[in-house]
């Protein structure tokens, strides 16, 4: 008769390949801290945003539609993750499942139309 494994020797090799990946991770750091050259100048030191010159205070505020933005492209991406796994099982979810999709990507153009309506997406 045949034993179920234990739950250690089930996550096991989980927990050999997490401490193998967090042992690279130190290691890595450690050996690029000690062993990389340490040359500290003015112009190394200096602020640095994709080879322009840096022109006044960081800090000063800017428009809140970049953010807006980019919580719109976050909202509309996570709704491709809810389709791959429909995608994946649309012959097991038959005329039910197709419904149910249609209702959520209906859901989804109203609130795109939404906005675009109310110019979330106007760069004034």
């Amino acid at each position: 008769m045949e034993t179920a494994p234990s739950m250690f020797s089930q996550y096991f090799p989980i927990v050999v390949m997490a401490m193998v990946a967090l042992g690279f991770v130190l290691t890595t750091m450690v050996a690029t801290h000690k062993l990389g050259p340490k040359r500290n100048t003015a112009v190394k030191d200096d602020t640095f945003e994709c080879g322009i010159e840096v022109k006044g205070n960081a800090r000063t505020p800017f428009s809140i539609k970049y953010f807006l933005v980019a919580i719109l492209f976050v909202l509309f991406d996570v709704e491709v993750i809810f389709m791959y796994p429909w995608a994946v099982n649309f012959h097991e979810l038959g005329l039910f499942g197709l419904i149910e999709m249609f209702s959520f990507m209906g859901l989804m153009i109203v609130g795109l139309i939404y906005i675009i309506r109310r110019g979330a997406l106007n760069w004034d």
